[in-house]
């Protein structure tokens, strides 16, 4: 069971307030220390799965309050090791409108939004890591060696951008949106640069196996990037990114993007027009995926304004991938025939 740690700050008059809230969850546990200035700090101990109808409810509550702060700190183990809490059966009524409300199976939104911004800004630590990925890449494709190919495809800095446009999309956040958009560009850029000169400088092997790979596409490959960006999405929203070294070599989108470069720069305008192509459908599909998933996930903004903002975003982005995905399929389609 993955543990959270809650901290929050408040007034100590409004301890009451936090014991009402706190009736109908599963806590585990709860400490308060006293502060200067008549405020407390609390100490929660959940699961994880238990953290976002919490949050909601304290800040909904508490975010006018003076001093009011939350902290949501990771718990790597906790000795003795917390029982789960024993889930009281509900009264039987005559309605059943009053259902209880049902857990998301996933990490709070604001831990899944420090996680993915994160992984998106655009710095000099993503452009140097773009630029080294850029350049293992391209060496793995000019060698035919698909080992340091692989390398490339782990190190994956193109990946993150585009989970936090689809966060993005779905909790109608635009600022995020245009930082993932300027970061994914930024980062297609310099690949796109450098794989373009390598291709200008080094003798281009037209018949290598790893290279021929990535300028052919098919209909298994929109399967395989709509399946590994679910899983993706998944992955960021359970907390476990360990499992993204699977996506990132699944659904690269780097090799392809350096291919594309490599082979425009040497003159070789069809398999460039190949590896563009499934470059486009890894992007079109990981985007798509993720929105989906996230959607299904019960990722949602926690005011109701922004709720109805995020589900305009939302259908629009899906629709647009949609289209976007049907027209490269018939595109891919017609160039099988040609």
């Amino acid at each position: 069971m993955a543990l959270r740690l809650i901290e929050i700050s408040l007034p100590e008059k409004d301890r009451p307030f936090v014991d009402g809230l706190l009736k109908d969850q599963a806590v585990l546990q709860v400490w308060q220390e006293c502060l200067s200035g008549e405020q407390i700090l609390l100490r929660i101990l959940l699961s994880a799965e238990e953290t976002e109808p919490l949050l909601d409810r304290l800040e909904k509550r508490f975010s006018g309050a003076d001093g009011f702060r939350i902290i949501l700190l990771p718990v790597e183990a906790a000795i003795p090791r917390p029982k789960p809490p024993e889930e009281t059966p509900a009264a039987p009524s005559a309605t059943s409108a009053s259902a209880p409300e049902r857990k998301p199976a996933r990490i709070s939104r604001e831990e899944l939004y420090a996680r993915i911004t994160d992984s998106s800004r655009l710095s000099t630590v993503y452009l140097v890591m773009v630029v080294l990925s850029t350049i293992v890449a391209a060496i793995g494709l000019l060698r035919d060696n698909m080992t340091i190919e692989i390398g490339a495809m782990v190190l994956a800095p193109l990946l993150g951008p585009n989970m936090a446009l689809s966060l993005a999309t779905t909790l109608g956040d635009g600022a995020l949106a245009r930082r993932a958009l300027k970061a994914t560009a930024s980062g297609i850029l310099v690949a796109f640069l450098i794989s373009a000169g390598a291709g200008l400088l080094f003798p281009f092997p037209a018949n290598s196996v790893e290279m021929i790979s990535r300028t052919k596409v098919g209909l298994g490959d929109v399967g395989l990037a709509l399946v590994s960006g679910a899983a993706g999405a998944l992955a960021f929203t359970t907390g476990v990114p360990a499992t993204l070294i699977g996506v990132t070599v699944a659904v690269a989108l780097l090799p392809p993007l350096v291919t594309f470069g490599l082979s425009l720069g040497a003159g070789h305008s069809a398999m460039a027009l190949g590896a563009l192509l499934l470059l486009l459908a890894n992007v079109i599909c990981v985007n798509l995926a993720g929105v989906t998933t996230f959607v299904l996930q019960g990722i949602h903004p926690l005011s109701w304004w922004e709720a109805d903002r995020a589900k305009r975003a939302t259908r629009n982005a899906i629709a647009l991938w949609a289209v976007l995905l049907g027209a490269l399929v018939v595109v891919i389609l017609f160039s099988r025939r040609t």
